[in-house]
């Protein structure tokens, strides 16, 4: 399994978003400078973030508003906002085991509870970090260099 990197680009959009907060304005232009991606892929993962109310997005001078305080921002919250298989099982089945080989046929049966608990784990592993203690690691090396 692999997270897309979309999560630690939203990781990074928010913690731009916070730090340059009154001090720049933050558009995908100026994000995809920072984040070292194009403009599209940064003004896409927005949008998603923003579907998902983390962020309100203003054309124009707006720019980008954080709609709660880092802390309560989750990883959680960001792997449902962005990756896009999210809502899905972590583990996916291959389609046609052959029903008619004992292994083939109980296969799904025999995982199934083990894999459910491997994705609740992983989700609430993911539900236990938040954008704070990030911010905070950000401006801490900041302060230190």
């Amino acid at each position: 399994m692999q997270i897309s990197t979309k999560f630690t680009i939203a990781v990074h959009i928010l913690m731009a978003a916070k730090y340059f907060e009154g001090k720049q304005k933050i558009t995908s232009s100026f994000l995809a400078g920072s984040i070292g991606s194009n403009p599209v892929i940064v003004r896409n993962i927005m949008l998603q973030l923003q579907e998902a109310g983390i962020i309100d997005v203003k054309r124009g001078p707006g720019g980008i508003t954080i709609n709660r305080p880092l802390s309560r921002i989750t990883y959680l919250d960001i792997y449902k906002a962005v990756e896009t298989n999210s809502g899905d099982d972590l583990f996916r089945f291959h389609e046609n085991p052959n029903r008619l080989c004992p292994v083939g046929h109980n296969i799904h049966a025999a995982l199934d509870k083990s894999l459910e608990q491997i994705q609740q784990a992983f989700e609430k592993e993911l539900a236990a970090h938040n954008l704070g203690d990030v911010y905070d690691h950000i401006e801490a090396a900041v302060k230190a260099s």
